[in-house]
């Protein structure tokens, strides 16, 4: 799936969201949103556990 698909269907769940549970429903349905993409990242390996960890001096080098 490409990225502009991603972001239409994440865009999609969060007007749904928003329109139908109001703002809180809007704001969790964001935070799980997020939280998906960091644990979906970590799965695919394109994100090590130390990256929040490390200055980001450290990152440059």
């Amino acid at each position: 799936m490409s990225m502009g698909v991603a972001g239409m269907i994440a865009g999609m769940a969060l007007a749904f969201a928003g329109y139908f549970g109001g703002f809180g429903a809007f704001l969790l349905v964001a935070a799980l949103g997020a939280v998906g993409f960091v644990v979906g990242r970590f799965l695919e390996g394109d994100m090590d556990f130390g990256d929040f960890f490390r200055s980001r001096d450290e990152r440059r080098r």
